[in-house]
């Protein structure tokens, strides 16, 4: 589908693709084709990210009880991030600022459900499923201007069946898994979307459970890997582990352990996309392509808390999965590339999701839309001295019960309700964010009163009043 004018900067300019400079040729080398040209060697792409996974459920974040080796091993060999953010405290919005580039105040999707407008639901029928619009430009639309093959296999839950936010209409080459959230639950579910056709899983119907769907998004990642390997791919594999339902066909290695079912199984689900992370790591090195593929893995946003057992899983944060305490945003991220990114780096830069649009977009050597709200964070993903300790960074529960937080340097502040008062932490000394210091420092809450000024745009999904 063809994109129309964007609302901050035109197609034309969004298309014009940023030229090699020295550094980016000193970074990925040059290729010479037959006519003498240069041909930008531009890596591989992997973005893995979990579903409801906490800050504390990997083994390398703190985790004393749920096996996640490979993941591990990741961080070992790349980068582990302590103060990255999700794009919002559920689902659809924080995957919204990940395709887009823009924080909540201003990507098109900002809760799971909109007040005004929106589609039909996919499983329920309800409206106000608001689905991504054709002037949307993602992720894989930019990466797409560079000639990257892309490609998409688990949730997405940006557009439902036969609206303009499905991924095939989003830059998206090849696609499967779940469209919708609702329906995500279903690990056994009857059917799944590829490309713009439901398809019918004949080990699902009429009772049977022999089809698990992480299993078959693992099996369709690796296919796209192998199929793709000679050219340069973008793959996002958005599982829904550990999201309810909370199901896995075996509780191995924890079958034994004097635990709840529930705390078996859900422990199961993690140590089994553990499992696939390790396997899609090691077709990367099977195709000698490891060395030019950088990987990432993440959470959407923080602990549900579906194990109904004390795993710790969101670690020393404070709330969860809704609240834009740190527990609800902030989330583990690793980055691996070997050669590129420092081995067993520990990193407390602080970023979130709608950096990865520029950062992605640096990698490429092409230039992102000019209306985004993040910055590549490229310099230190390699090891350089990056400050970003001076600017904002936003998210948003939308109106009417508007409830906002905002990260500058340091100090994180919230707004728990329209026009109310700002709180004030200092995460380096209040990481648990137990002691209101804003009457210590108006100055501080000055600025950032004056940032949220215009800081969001109204949206009409989501009014202030209602119409």
């Amino acid at each position: 589908m063809t994109k129309v004018k964007h609302p901050y900067c035109t197609r034309r300019d969004f298309l014009k693709a940023a030229t090699l400079g020295a550094a980016s040729v000193a970074l990925y080398g040059c290729a010479d084709t037959p006519d003498g040209s240069a041909v930008h060697r531009r890596p591989n792409i992997v973005f893995i990210m979990a579903d409801d996974l906490g800050y504390g459920d990997l083994g390398c974040y703190g985790q004393k009880l749920i096996k996640t080796p490979n993941i591990d091993r990741m961080a070992s060999e790349g980068m582990r991030f302590t103060q990255c953010y999700a794009g919002a405290a559920v689902c659809a919005p924080s995957r919204s600022v990940l395709m887009t580039g823009q924080h909540t105040g201003h990507t098109r999707i900002r809760e799971n459900k909109c007040r005004v407008g929106g589609v039909g639901d996919e499983i329920t029928g309800n409206r106000g499923r608001l689905p991504l619009e054709p002037e949307d430009i993602t992720v894989a639309e930019v990466l797409k201007q560079a000639g990257y093959v892309t490609g998409i296999t688990g949730k997405w839950g940006l557009g439902d069946p036969n609206t303009t936010g499905i991924p095939t209409r989003q830059g998206f080459d090849q696609w499967y898994g779940y469209l919708n959230q609702n329906h995500a639950v279903f690990y056994y579910t009857d059917y799944l979307w590829h490309n713009e056709k439901k398809v019918t899983l004949e080990g699902n119907t009429d009772g049977k459970q022999t089809q698990y769907t992480h299993d078959l998004f693992t099996e369709f990642a690796l296919d796209f890997i192998r199929t793709h390997k000679d050219n340069p791919f973008f793959l996002y594999v958005p599982y829904t582990i550990p999201h309810f339902n909370i199901e896995v066909p075996s509780t191995q290695p924890y079958t034994n352990e004097p635990w709840p079912e529930k705390a078996r199984i859900f422990a199961a689900m993690i140590t089994r996309m553990d499992r696939d992370v390790g396997r899609i790591l090691e077709l990367l090195k099977q195709l000698v392509i490891d060395d030019n593929t950088i990987v990432f893995f993440c959470s959407d946003n923080g602990t549900a808390g579906g194990a109904g057992y004390d795993f710790n899983s969101a670690g020393p944060l404070r709330g969860g999965k809704g609240s834009l305490e740190e527990g609800g945003i902030r989330t583990p991220m690793v980055v691996r590339w070997p050669g590129k990114v420092p081995a067993g780096t520990i990193s407390d830069t602080a970023w979130y999701f709608a950096d990865v649009m520029p950062t992605l977009a640096e990698l490429a050597a092409v230039r992102p839309p000019e209306n985004i709200d993040g910055v590549s964070i490229l310099p230190t993903l390699l090891g350089k001295r990056q400050d970003l300790s001076d600017r904002f960074m936003y998210w948003e529960s939308p109106p009417p019960n508007l409830r906002q937080a905002v990260m500058w340097g340091n100090f994180k502040a919230r707004r728990r309700k329209p026009n109310g008062p700002l709180e004030l932490y200092d995460l380096a000394q209040d990481l648990t964010e137990q002691h209101n210091v804003a009457l210590d420092h108006p100055d501080v809450v000055a600025r950032i009163e004056a940032y949220l000024k215009t800081a969001r745009t109204e949206s009409p999904n989501w009014p202030m009043e209602r119409s």
